[in-house]
């Protein structure tokens, strides 16, 4: 139960328990979207979207009751695709209520880019280039051009942010497949990412290596 902004038992605010629901049903929507073929990001702009949005809220709320009410805070399904189309969810500096977008491969299995042996080219970009970054990316992704999934930072704010850069991972199967490593650099390089970016290892990430005055924790630097 929450109390003054509060839920005791989980130590969350009420806002961050709306955000929680709010991101879990973007992903829960795309996911059930994307087993018919289709992208969610597309499939918002449609004019007959709606009733499908709605009977989504309604298995989302079914299958997770106590983010059903959190849920309803951003109102019934008609704002809640309105939010969506303002660019929230979909747009990386417009979306304020989560922390990540992310877009995975076609056929590419839902833990593809949490698993161990996965891992990230990380590129590093200004407010100002996230967005169309993301977008180019993004559409890559779910064309199966590049590797099994990808995320972009939002504009949410994230107190371990060291600066105002969004950083967007490009996640391949296997760090240890260096030709399908070596092969999604180069098709970021057409996408229009020449300079030098590093890839790092999920193994690394789990095992709380991060960058340090001469340290060095990216596998590969291209």
């Amino acid at each position: 139960m929450i109390e003054d902004g509060t839920d005791a038992d989980e130590g969350i605010t009420a806002e961050e328990l709306t955000d929680l629901a709010f991101g879990m049903f973007t992903i829960f929507a795309g996911q059930k979207i994307a087993e018919s073929g289709r992208q969610f990001y597309i499939e918002i702009e449609k004019e007959d979207i709606l009733p499908e949005l709605k009977s989504l809220v309604d298995e989302f709320s079914a299958q997770y009751p106590e983010l059903a009410e959190p849920l309803l805070m951003f109102g019934d399904a008609e704002d809640v695709l309105q939010f969506y189309r303002s660019g929230e969810g979909i747009v990386p500096t417009r979306t304020s209520h989560m922390f990540w977008i992310q877009q995975n491969a076609p056929d590419a299995e839902s833990d593809a880019c949490s698993r161990e042996e996965a891992g990230k080219w990380l590129l590093f970009l200004s407010p100002a280039e996230a967005d169309d970054a993301w977008i180019k990316i993004r559409n890559a992704t779910a064309a199966g051009e590049l590797g099994v999934g990808a995320k972009v930072s939002t504009a949410h704010e994230n107190p371990d942010s060291r600066d105002d850069r969004k950083v967007i991972y490009v996640f391949t199967k296997n760090w240890d497949d260096e030709a399908d490593v070596m092969r999604v650099r180069e098709v970021l390089k057409t996408l229009g990412f020449t300079d030098r970016i590093g890839y790092k290892r999920n193994l690394d990430t789990y095992a709380g290596e991060y960058r340090e005055k001469g340290k060095r924790v990216t596998y590969y630097s291209v």
